[in-house]
Parts: C-alpha cells; structure tokens; sequence
C-alpha cells in the first residue's frame, strides 16, 4: 500500500516536481497548530461475500449447469461510488463482464448496488434499459436521494433512496449536444456549435447537488453537471431542472497545468471535467483530468485557483519538460476530509494509480496509498473515491480493475471529532 510521493510548489505561476519518499506519515504545520497526515490500510474484509446471485433483487434467475445453483453475480468496471447520510455506500456497476470466463461463470450484478457499513449488500436495483448508457458516477444528494451520470449518453437521473422511482431526468436518452454530429454522441472536441444546449447534455461524467441557496436565484437544489466525455463544460440547472448557467469550453495546448488555458478543459476523450465537488469554502473544486490539474470556481463561474495534481501524467509536461505518460491523467475524483477547515483533499489518480493525500489550502501532495496492480490495496483503473462520516474512504476501479475497495484510517479519524477546527490527527 505504499506509492509514490509528489509534492507541488507553486514559484511564479510554475509548478515544481520532486520527487520524495514513500512514506504516509509526513507533517505539516499550518498557522495554529501542527497535524498530522493521516494514514489508511486495506480492509480485505470489505465489502462481505459472497454478493448476491442470480434471482436477488430482482436480477434474471439463471441456474449454472455445473453446480446446479443460482450463477453469482460479477460487477463489471465500478463506475461510481457515493455514500448517504447513514453511511451506506452505493457504488454503480456496468455489468460489462469479460467474455469467458465471466459470462459463463457468471451473470451481471444489478447496476446500483448498495452496502451498510459493515460491508453487506441491503439493496439492489436498476433496469439498464432505462439507466443511461456507459453508467458513470453517482451521488446522493442531501435528501438521500441517488443520482446517476452516462458517459455514453446525454443523461444524468434522480432516484429515490431505493431506486424505484425516477424522479427526474436532465437531457434525452441517446440525444446529445452536438448538432454538427446530428446530435450522437461523443467527443465534439473543439466543435463550436457543441457545449449550446440548454437542454441537452453530451456525455456526462458527474454531478453534485447544492443544499445551499443558489447565488443567483436563491433556490435549494441547483444541480451542477460535469459535462465532460462528449462536452467540455459544467453546466448548472435549478432543482426542476431548468437551465441557469454554464462555464468552461476547450483548452488549447496545456503544458503547465497552472498557466495554461485557465477555466477550460481538455478536449481529448476521458473526461474533461471529470469530477465536480463542493467544498466548505463554498468553491466548487473540478478536475481537469487529462490536464493534470484541479480547478476551482465559485458557484457562478468564476475561476479562483489552480491546483496541479502530477504534471507530465496526462498531455502535460514532466519534469524536466519530459512529454507526459499519455495516460488518462491524474485528476479523476476527489473527497475533503471530514474537519470543518477541509484540511485534506484524498484524490484519486488514475493515471498513476495512487491515492493522494493533500494539503487543500496549499495544493501540495503530502503523501498516498496505492500502486499498480491487482492485489489488495493496489489500483488499475482507479476511478473514483468516497468518504464516510468516520473517515473511511471507498475506492472504484474501472477497466479491469473492476472492483470496490474500502481503506480505514490507521491514525485518529479523518477530523470527526479531532483536530479542533485545524485540520484533524494531533500530534
């Protein structure tokens, strides 16, 4: 569970590479007190198995000819995790399973599948008939409501906690923003007359839900959109539904993830922007995932920072102005650490394989977990990352990583309860 350790120091709009030790348990010292950064194990144990079979919650009965039993499920790439107010964790499956031995073996597990916190399945659901299409991220929304995305299509859906009612769809089944491409979807990279509608979504990657009041119409519930597979922008609608506002568009070529094109995202295939979450500050931090780099908004729009998560991952430059690995990039999804100050953002990198624990006020990587691989608290295809009330994170891998994992804190809490206001974990 150990991995690479960056840290970023921004000198004159650049950012710095060095590469340091492996090590989870470095310091930083704000200006009150000194925390320390926490630090997370593997719990194998979770989530409990075996999962349910075929015939549970509702999935097809299909009877193996070789044990004569009902066929187990398999998850396909786990495209999502998101967790509600008791800290049951959902996570959204694609059901995509690989041709021999899976689809012999085995059938599809429901698509939204969710746990207690002791890892069992209490409930499953969904009709992938209705779903949409390339199933892609979840939240749960401050009336524990389920909110699902599609990178394969141009919808985002309401669920109730128990999936048996949609409560509301944004954009139209297998109809996309993109009318040179009368409409289909996919990557419109820079193509003008995509990233338009009012209406209609292209590929979206994730949503959040804001319990607050809008700062334009101050109405609860606005609904913030990373429009990011097919589009290149976040758009923002009101509770019902209704269209509000819209930022971002293309990037140029972005060598320097802090100086680059700021406020737009890349417009290769992957996700651009791929994550979207809220912070205390009332700032919406985004991830610009191919362009290494997290940028933040205010809720209207308004480019604040940029943090560079690890330059020269994505289409950015390394160090020594090396080209980048070329891989999906570094900025796939993010959580804040449970204190009232946020003092840790956990990102999840992809690209590298590894969860990174950082300063959030100072952007810096300051240590993580992970590396690649297939064992217990490894990651290939990390996608996506989670955080409960008592500070254990829940990880998703797509591709063929195909699985969600849990790590429990090895050092105080995460900031429930510690750290008085500063951060958490005293010294």
């Amino acid at each position: 569970m150990r991995g690479n350790r960056f840290l970023y120091a921004g000198a004159a709009g650049l950012a710095v590479a060095a590469v340091l030790s492996l090590s989870v348990s470095a310091t930083q010292t704000d200006n009150h007190k000194s925390t320390k950064t926490p630090s997370f194990a593997v719990d194998g144990s979770w989530p409990k198995m075996p999962l349910p079979s075929a015939g549970d919650y509702g999935t097809p009965l299909v009877i193996s000819t070789s044990t004569g039993k009902p066929k187990p499920w398999s998850t396909g790439e786990v495209a999502g995790t998101c967790i509600d107010s008791r800290d049951h964790v959902f996570i959204v499956t694609r059901g995509n399973l690989v041709n021999s031995p899976e689809t012999l073996d085995s059938v599809p597990a429901a698509p939204v599948i969710e746990f207690n916190p002791a890892g069992d399945v209490v409930n499953a659901w969904g009709d992938r008939n209705v779903l949409p299409n390339g199933i892609h991220g979840c939240f749960v929304d401050y009336q524990d409501n389920v909110w699902i995305a599609g990178n394969g299509d141009g919808i985002v859906q309401k669920y109730s906690h128990d999936g048996r009612h949609l409560l509301l769809q944004i954009g139209t089944r297998g109809v996309c923003d993109w009318p040179a491409n009368g409409n289909a979807c996919g990557n419109s990279g820079g193509d003008p007359t995509a990233n338009q509608s009012k209406t209609l979504l292209n590929e979206p990657a994730n949503m959040y839900v804001d319990p607050g009041k809008d700062p334009v119409t101050g109405q609860r519930g606005s609904i913030y959109i990373a429009d990011g597979y097919g589009n290149h922008r976040v758009v923002v609608f009101s509770a019902t539904g209704t269209w509000l506002r819209q930022w971002g568009g293309v990037a140029g070529t972005v060598k320097y993830p802090l100086t680059d094109s700021p406020g737009l995202f890349a417009s290769g295939d992957g996700g651009h922007p791929h994550c979207m979450v809220a912070g205390n500050d009332n700032l919406l931090y985004v991830c610009d995932r191919a362009d290494d780099r997290i940028q933040v908004f205010t809720k209207t729009g308004v480019l604040q920072r940029i943090i560079a998560v690890v330059p020269g991952t994505g289409v950015t430059l390394g160090i020594g102005g090396a080209a980048g690995l070329g891989t999906a990039g570094s900025a796939w999804d993010l959580v804040f650490s449970n204190d009232d100050m946020q003092k840790f953002m956990f990102e999840a990198d992809g690209g590298n394989e590894i969860l990174h624990i950082m300063d959030r006020a100072m952007g810096t990587i300051l240590s993580g977990f992970g590396a690649p691989g297939l064992q217990a608290g490894q990651f290939t295809f990390l996608h996506s990352v989670a955080l409960d009330s008592q500070g254990n994170l829940y990880t998703g891998e797509t591709i063929n990583g195909r699985r969600v994992q849990k790590f429990a804190p090895t050092t105080c809490n995460n900031g429930n309860g510690n750290g008085h206001g500063y951060g958490n974990c005293d010294d």
